[in-house]
């Protein structure tokens, strides 16, 4: 009896879900389709069914961060009044520097996680990349106002500092430096946002 499309959709995310996190986890080159197959409680005969290579895989699990990341998350529980393009703004910066994001390496965004990797990867994981960082840049372009002819350039400088802060702090195992390389980061996106 042949699954239903339905069937097929929910075992095509768990695979997706399952590499996001063994990629974030070990990187690209260190996890193996056998190891995302286990992860999701599956066969790797059943892998083809749904990718056509690991490229491919990756390529979806860099873009299923679009729709599970935290702060989409926080954003599908809010109730009441929208907050401002600003007020959305500050919350990312706040929760992309949080003690929570550099602790949960699963809830890790991909332009933190896995920048190197994506740089040697092919072109369909670095256009799931490159859709990411259109993604995270336009929420604070949306904080300037419209006739802002710098938006975009601050939208991207804060992009870099967030990302960069995140990344260094990654490297460190010198708790109170990671504290700082993400207060400033922070502080310096802030500032940019009010300009």
């Amino acid at each position: 009896m042949p699954y239903t499309p339905e069937h097929k959709a929910r075992t095509r995310a768990r695979i997706v879900e399952s590499a996001r996190v063994m990629f974030n986890r070990h990187g690209f080159d260190q996890v193996s389709i056998d190891d995302v197959m286990k992860c999701a409680g599956l066969t790797r005969g059943g892998f083809y069914n749904h990718f056509a290579s690991k490229d491919e895989l990756y390529a979806e699990a860099v873009r299923s961060f679009t729709t599970c990341n935290p702060f989409v998350k926080l954003q599908e529980g809010r109730t009441g009044p929208a907050p401002s393009a600003r007020q959305l703004a500050r919350e990312l910066i706040d929760l992309y520097l949080s003690d929570e994001i550099l602790r949960d390496v699963d809830k890790h965004c991909p332009l933190i996680a896995l920048p190197s990797d994506v740089a040697r990867a092919g072109l369909e994981p670095r256009a799931a990349y490159t859709t990411v960082v259109e993604n995270l840049a336009h929420v604070f372009r949306a904080a300037f106002p419209p006739g802002d002819r710098d938006a975009e350039r601050k939208a991207h400088l804060i992009v870099s500092l967030c990302v960069g802060g995140m990344v260094l702090a990654r490297t460190t195992d010198d708790p109170r430096l990671r504290k700082q390389l993400r207060a400033t980061a922070r502080a310096e996106s802030l500032a940019v946002l009010e300009r």
